[in-house]
């Protein structure tokens, strides 16, 4: 067992949402998105107090922190060049550069772990909200 599967930790709950969200969204037309946060006291990875599943990038990028980091799962259907559907299953690291050290080593030392739990191909690290806009582009080129 690695160190980071004994310091942090997932709920069951936790686990079976990750795996429904996956297998959920996989089929879906619209984007969706979930965000994952660390509890600081008991290194227990969650979904974030109100549990909204977001349908666009815009709402997403109003409900980050400033300065917290953030797990956020996405699914963001895309029409490929060839006119095929993708529907790409990602982690969005968001690690603001505003954020004070603690909370960068908590986040870095979970990302892996994170990536393996969620079952994402792909990991995509933003430093603000802004940066949101970018993603299409990103899973369009990957």
């Amino acid at each position: 067992m690695t160190s980071e599967a004994r310091l942090y930790t997932f709920s069951q709950e936790t686990k079976d949402h990750l795996r429904k969200f996956r297998l959920g969204t996989s089929r879906a037309n619209d984007p969706q998105a979930v965000i994952y946060m660390i509890d600081k006291q008991t290194k227990e990875i969650r979904r974030d107090e109100d549990e909204t599943v977001y349908k666009s990038l815009e709402e997403l990028a109003d409900d980050l922190p400033d300065h917290s980091p953030r797990f956020i799962l996405l699914s963001y259907p895309l029409t490929l060049p060839s006119g095929r559907l993708s529907v790409p299953y990602v982690m969005l690291y968001y690690l603001p550069t505003t954020c004070n050290s603690e909370m960068r080593m908590l986040y870095a030392g979970a990302k892996e772990l994170m990536r393996n739990t969620s079952e994402v191909t792909r990991i995509i690290d933003l430093e603000s909200p802004e940066e949101l806009e970018e993603v299409p582009a990103k899973l369009a080129a990957a």
